[in-house]
């Protein structure tokens, strides 16, 4: 069997579970089993998958690129992933009030601080938008199918948590979304502060400066001066 269908079967299983387990079949375990042992079984079940998709991923044969991939690409896809590094970093910053959370009740919600002034998922923006760009810049068969899945669960994930919040905490998440946007600088180009932006910098330095020990080739910036 090819290996890129061995990805694509790990990504259908790490996908699919997460979402089965966050949403429809959630409710119908925390009862029975209660919600410790839940997120255990969750737990396990998503690093039990995601090990399978990531070894599928690593041992499947390279492929020839879908595309070219030229210096264009490659100049887009560096300040892009900047964004995203400012937005993941950013999601343990500003705080989110909109965290799900069955047993808490309504309160008011805060101006949104930070990366949330951007995106209400940013922490998800940016592992969604690490995704698109690792298979704009890698479009081999196999890491189209990776990355894809990441995406994927991301945004999509990011959109199925705005329903949830809404039936858990309506008082709450009405305030919050009538100030946040789901999409990304629709509110216009707003300022995320110093600190998610400084460590968003070294978090995008560090990390493509890492694809030459790690990869063996140069990403980022790294590609032009290294």
């Amino acid at each position: 069997m090819d290996g890129a269908v061995w990805v694509l079967i790990g990504a259908i299983l790490f996908v699919g579970s997460h979402f089965l387990m966050s949403h429809p079949l959630r409710a119908g375990l925390v009862e029975r089993w209660g919600e410790g042992p839940f997120l255990i079984l969750y737990s396990l079940v998503s690093v039990l998958t995601f090990g399978l998709l990531f070894a599928a991923f690593w041992l499947a044969p390279a492929t020839a690129p879908w595309w070219p991939v030229g210096d264009v690409l490659w100049a887009l896809v560096t300040a892009v992933m900047l964004v995203a590094s400012i937005l993941f970093v950013g999601a343990f910053m500003g705080g989110n009030p909109a965290f799900p959370n069955p047993t808490a009740r309504d309160r008011a919600a805060p101006e949104p601080r930070g990366a949330f002034r951007i995106t209400r998922h940013p922490m998800l923006w940016g592992i969604g938008l690490w995704g698109l760009c690792h298979m704009i810049i890698m479009p081999t068969t196999a890491n189209i199918v990776f990355a894809g899945a990441m995406a994927f669960l991301a945004l999509v994930g990011a959109a199925l948590q705005d329903r949830k919040k809404a039936k858990l905490q309506p008082q709450l998440w009405g305030e919050w979304s009538r100030r946040t946007s789901y999409w990304p600088f629709t509110r216009g180009v707003v300022w995320p502060g110093w600190a998610p932006l400084l460590v968003g910098l070294v978090l995008w330095l560090a990390a493509t400066w890492a694809h030459m020990p790690l990869a063996g080739w140069p990403a980022g910036i790294w590609r032009w001066i290294a």
